[in-house]
């Protein structure tokens, strides 16, 4: 069983800047739905006869952050450990662009391409077979009921392995900020 969060909006989030390896702040938004997260959680293992037994986040601050908010909702026998495999998808020299900064500075680049595989015609980040394989090899470790605070593409990319779902399936998942997805049992139930 796992719980798999996003982070909250982030400035960046805002205007339309890809993140990836990089970080900008949660806004206000944000640290409202990680709070509402937190709230929300509580209440849903308050009535679950399974409880995470750990809880996993991303090193990257958004997530730090979200987790600060997040953690006061949470058993005191829970804490989150940093997990480096969490991270989001990183763009190489493109983190921290808009679409529109890349189409302008690479001309072309991202012609043809859909909502969301245009993060993976980077130059120099991570490709979409490096950022499946990492998100499998996460899932097959998680051997233990696990809370997980990620990223929106990686998470994407969790839900869309765990579900069994395509490549084009998996990237156009919705991945809210203002609730959780909850994957048991062959499915992923969202929670908000």
């Amino acid at each position: 069983m796992i719980w798999l969060l996003r982070h909250g909006e982030t400035e960046w989030n805002i205007e339309g800047r890809y993140q990836g390896a990089l970080d900008s702040a949660l806004t206000a938004t944000g640290r409202a739905q990680a709070e509402a997260m937190g709230v929300c959680l509580a209440r849903h293992l308050a009535g679950s006869a399974i409880l995470p037994e750990r809880a996993l986040m991303s090193p990257l601050g958004r997530t730090r952050a979200t987790a600060g908010h997040i953690a006061r909702f949470l058993p005191p026998t829970l804490s989150f450990a940093e997990d480096p495999a969490l991270r989001e998808v990183s763009g190489g020299s493109w983190d921290g662009l808009t679409q529109g900064e890349i189409e302008a500075e690479f001309p072309g680049v991202l012609a043809g391409s859909g909502p969301y595989d245009w993060f993976f015609r980077t130059p120099d980040g991570e490709g979409l077979e490096a950022a499946l394989a990492r998100a499998e090899a996460w899932l097959s470790a998680v051997t233990a009921p696990t809370l997980a605070l990620s990223h929106g593409l990686f998470g994407r990319l969790i839900r869309g392995l765990y579900l069994g779902l395509s490549r084009q399936e998996m990237l156009e998942l919705p991945m809210p900020q203002d609730g959780f997805y909850l994957l048991a049992d062959g499915k992923a139930e969202f929670i908000g």
